[in-house]
Order: structure tokens, then sequence, then C-alpha cells
């Protein structure tokens, strides 16, 4: 894909600097921002952009809710990608689920009347959704056929984000939302679990047994480039790999890959005072999570890293080693 508009809502994150770092060699990137200094985002803090590709990078500042001049980036734009929202890492006060719950349907209907005022409105709109809106499953994986949905709290904030992106009327711009699993990369969600590997805290959570599903971040930018270069794709897909492991098999992989022997668990009374302390909550880690990617895989689309042990053994590669260890 070369020569494109993208607009990226929430680019600022781990994810959307995976997603610059993929498209913006040869394509014009807007990142929607709402210039929050110390704002935390899934990067952990870390910016990842490679120099090679700044120059094709534009910041346009906009507050996720309120029409302005950034409504104009949208016309003659080629794709939108919705990333926006406050990270779900953080304790589940009231509070903090309603601003949850305002910063993704908020964006999205924003987003929403950005590309309805657009003279040549976008091509392509793809909302970030999330895998989380699967219950805890231990007995098989889910895909997007699964309608038997719980109401717990995280389960309402994927249905109520669905629903706004889905309420927009955009006749002109292809929708597609992608149930997004945890994402792997050179950065994101790998720092965490660099630190434990550090300290010899590499082992299982809790039980163990829970199922831990993921995406390679370059998996997640080729089935973006594949959605829009395969125009009869709408809907709800799984942004999976296929290859979902527990996470004792998780643990144990980054543990090889990274030659660390000894790796001790944390227990679920050990991760709930844990995530009491750093501002969290425990769903997040032992919550099973067993997604399978089916309507992608119908499309004719393939993973580059189906398989959890090429996925870390790649990322290793091109990490220093002083990130996951102490010298």
């Amino acid at each position: 894909m070369q020569n494109k508009k993208i607009i990226l809502a929430g680019g600022t994150g781990f994810i959307g600097q995976e997603i610059c770092n993929y498209f913006g060699e040869h394509n014009s990137i807007v990142i929607l921002t709402r210039q929050l200094k110390q704002q935390k985002t899934n990067a952990f803090g870390q910016e990842q952009l490679h120099e090679n590709i700044r120059s094709n990078i534009r910041y346009v500042k906009w507050d996720g809710i309120n029409e302005g001049d950034w409504m104009q980036e949208f016309n003659h734009a080629d794709i939108v990608i919705n990333l926006a929202g406050k990270t779900v890492n953080c304790r589940y006060t009231e509070k903090n689920k309603q601003v949850i719950f305002d910063s993704r349907t908020n964006s999205t209907k924003a987003i929403g009347a950005a590309i309805r005022q657009a003279v040549k409105p976008p091509d392509l709109w793809i909302n970030a959704a999330s895998a989380t809106i699967y219950p805890h499953a231990t007995n098989g994986a889910r895909d997007e056929s699964f309608t038997d949905f719980s109401t717990d709290f995280s389960v309402q904030v994927c249905q109520r984000w669905e629903d706004t992106f889905y309420a927009q009327r955009t006749p002109f711009t292809r929708k597609v939302a992608l149930r997004m699993a945890i994402t792997l990369g050179a950065g994101g969600v790998m720092i965490p679990y660099f630190n434990l590997l550090k300290f010899g805290l590499g082992g299982r959570q809790g039980s163990g047994r829970q199922m831990y599903s993921w995406v390679h971040a370059e998996d997640t930018c080729r089935m973006i480039e594949w959605i829009y270069d395969h125009k009869a794709l709408e809907g709800i897909y799984n942004c999976s790999s296929p290859g979902a492991v527990t996470n004792n098999e998780f643990m144990q992989t980054l543990r090889q890959a990274t030659g660390h022997v000894i790796g001790l668990p944390a227990y679920e009374w050990m991760l709930k005072i844990g995530a009491a302390i750093i501002g969290t909550e425990t769903e997040l880690i032992l919550k099973s999570r067993w997604v399978m990617p089916t309507k992608i895989l119908q499309t004719g689309f393939k993973f580059k890293y189906p398989f959890a042990k090429d996925a870390i053994n790649e990322i290793i590669s091109k990490t220093p080693r002083k990130k996951y260890f102490l010298f």
C-alpha cells in the first residue's frame, strides 16, 4: 500500500507507533492527538518511531469530542484508524469507568461526524475493539459468531464501543471493527514482561492455565492492509493469532527465548496485592482469553507469526539484552 493518506486517532500509543512504522515510509500519516503530557498509554512512555518515517507524519490537535479544524483532514483521506481511548490498565473506580466509556464513545462519534462532513470521505474506517468482549473461556476458543456476552464492566465497554461505531452513518465509508487481542512487539506489554524476567519473576501468573490470546504487531498491520485491499470486507473481525497458548506456556516460551532458567510464579493473592499497589486490575492477567480469528482466515489471510515461539523469538532478536537482563 503506497501513497495513501492515513488518519490515526490515538496514534501515540504502542500499537499506533507500530502502525506508523509499518505504513509510514510510503504513505502520509496524520496523527490526531490531545497533546497531553505524561498521558498513560500502552507505550509505557517510550517512543518507538523509526527516524526514516518522521517526515511523513503530521500531528494535528483534537480533543476527541468537539468539532474543529482537525475535521478538514478527513477530506480525501484513504483510511481512518481509531485507537483512541483511555487505557484499561487502571483501577475500575466509578470515575475511571466513566472516562473509559466516554473516551471511546466520544472519539468514535467525533470521527463519524468528521467523515460525514467530508466532500470526499475516506474509503475505509477501522475502529479498534477488544477481544475482551468474549467471556472467560477454558473449554474452547470463541470466534466472531459468539453472541452470549456477559454484563461485566469490560464487556460493557466493548459493546458500547462497537454499538457507537456502527451507529455512525457513513454510507460512503466501509467500516471494520477489529477485536484486538494482546499485541506483541518490541515495546508495549513486553516491557513489564521484561521487568519480571530481570528479577526472576517470569513464571506463570495465577494458575497459569488461563488462555492467552495474542497477535504480533506486524500481523495487526498486515491485517489492516489486507482489509483495505479487499474491498468487500466489512463488519467485525478478531485480530488475534490462531495460536493461543496458556499463560504458563507463554511465560515458559519467553524464558527460553531470553535464556532465563528461573521464573518464580506469581500466585493469585500476590497479583491482587500487586494490582492494588500499581493501580490496575487482576482481570487483565487472570481472565482466560481464548480467541480464534475465523473470519479473517476465511478470506485467505495468512499470519506471518501464527505461533508464539516464532513471534517471541522475532521480538527478542531486535531487543537489546539489557532490556530483559540486569546486566
